[in-house]
């Protein structure tokens, strides 16, 4: 069952790639949440070199409003503002996943610095009861295409565990049997609360 497998998906700034498989696996019945990891919310700016930053305490409305007074034309073209309608639809604000306290059973990342800073983060908590995370990193790239194909590849990995009758026993099999069909490399560990 979907929402019996309690799933978080992190990336940088909780913009693009994990609520878009946040918008996805809820769609179809999971039970999650979505976060970033980095210190600032960034979008991409005018040019390469300016991006917009935001902290994590701002509404992905403000974010939205403020885009629309910059430049419309500029963030409608490049999908910006239809990211954060979407977002604005899903929750509030984005979340920093190194200020929740929610407990997970998977944790999926979507690039490798940011597997490292979950690991990091979870390994340096006070424990509280040493239950199971597993945290694994599908390497995604930052824009809405790429965002969208991982969500569907991020799904079909949650239908897979959530299938399993013994997800602990049988994760290693899982992921070896997803990393074949989607011909990426998959990074594991098993962290604890």
């Amino acid at each position: 069952m979907p929402e019996n497998l309690r799933v978080a998906v992190v990336c940088s700034s909780n913009q693009n790639r994990s609520m878009e498989a946040h918008n996805f696996l809820s769609k179809k019945g999971f039970n999650v949440r979505s976060y970033g990891s980095g210190n600032q919310v960034k979008l991409p700016g005018p040019g390469p070199t300016q991006p917009n930053i935001y902290d994590f305490n701002t509404t992905y409305d403000e974010m939205y409003k403020d885009l629309l007074v910059k430049d419309k034309n500029l963030y409608t073209q490049n999908g910006i503002l239809h990211m954060l309608d979407r977002n604005r639809r899903i929750k509030p604000r984005p979340e920093r996943f190194q200020n929740s306290r929610t407990q997970f059973d998977v944790v999926i990342t979507c690039e490798e610095r940011v597997y490292d800073q979950v690991i990091d983060d979870l390994e340096n908590r006070e424990k509280v009861d040493y239950s199971p995370v597993h945290v694994i990193n599908v390497d995604i790239q930052d824009n809405h295409e790429d965002a969208t194909i991982g969500a569907f590849m991020i799904c079909d990995l949650c239908t897979m565990l959530a299938e399993s009758e013994d997800m602990e026993n049988d994760i290693d099999e899982v992921l070896q049997h997803f990393e074949q069909a989607c011909q990426r490399t998959i990074l594991h560990n098993l962290s604890f609360y």
